[in-house]
Order: structure tokens, then sequence, then C-alpha cells
């Protein structure tokens, strides 16, 4: 079992930044790949951002690309998400997720074993 806690989220307007923040605990941190993915009321969990085990391969959604910046530090046991140039429509809850047999990296969300509870992200324009 992992256990995933989000924290950073926050109210923000947009063209500001945001560091989202994974704590994760219970199992070996780098036997896992992780992945951020966000959700709004009425739509699917939307994938965001992935990175390997070591941290060498990452892997972006389109709209995120150049804008958010996926990092892990496998002796914290944590994974950040650095969000810039912050959009109205980036406004969601942003949740952690962490997989076990994911080989480098997915943004399949079936493919993640564990989620943490979540962290809200709110972007006024």
């Amino acid at each position: 079992q992992v256990h995933l806690v989000e924290s950073g989220g926050a109210l923000v307007q947009a063209g500001g930044s945001l560091r989202l923040s994974c704590a994760a605990s219970g199992r070996t941190f780098s036997n896992y790949a992780m992945g951020w993915f966000r959700q709004t009321p009425g739509k699917e969990r939307e994938f965001v951002a992935a990175i390997s085990r070591s941290g060498a391969i990452t892997q972006y959604a389109d709209s995120m690309k150049g804008r958010f910046t996926i990092s892990r530090d496998n002796a914290k046991n944590t994974v950040n998400l650095r969000m810039n140039s912050l959009k109205p429509e980036d406004t969601a809850v942003y949740y952690c997720a962490a997989g076990f047999r994911i080989m480098p990296t997915t943004i399949k969300a079936g493919d993640y074993d564990y989620w943490g509870q979540g962290t809200q992200v709110t972007v006024s324009s």
C-alpha cells in the first residue's frame, strides 16, 4: 500500500505560479512511476504529467508543455508539479498517482495503482 498526500493547492490569479507537492509513504517510493492528473466537476480525470522511477523521463499533456514541470526526490519520497503561467482553465482538483507496473511513464489513469485525495487549484481571471 502506498499512501499519497497532495498539498500546495490555492487560489491564484491568471499568470501566476503554484507548486504542488505529493508526499508518499508505505512502500519503496523509487519503485513507482508517478503522475499528476486533474479533474473538474462533470469531466473525466485528465492527464497532466508523469515521471519515471528515476526521474530521468518525463511526459506532459500538450496543453501543459512549457508551463508545467514535474520532478521527484526519491530521497524525500516526494513528487512535485511546478505550474507557471496559470490560466483559468487550469482550475481543477489535482491528484497525484503512483504506478508499480508502469514503465517508464503513462498517461492512462487506469494504469496507476494508488491515488491521493487531491488538492484544489483555482485560477481567477
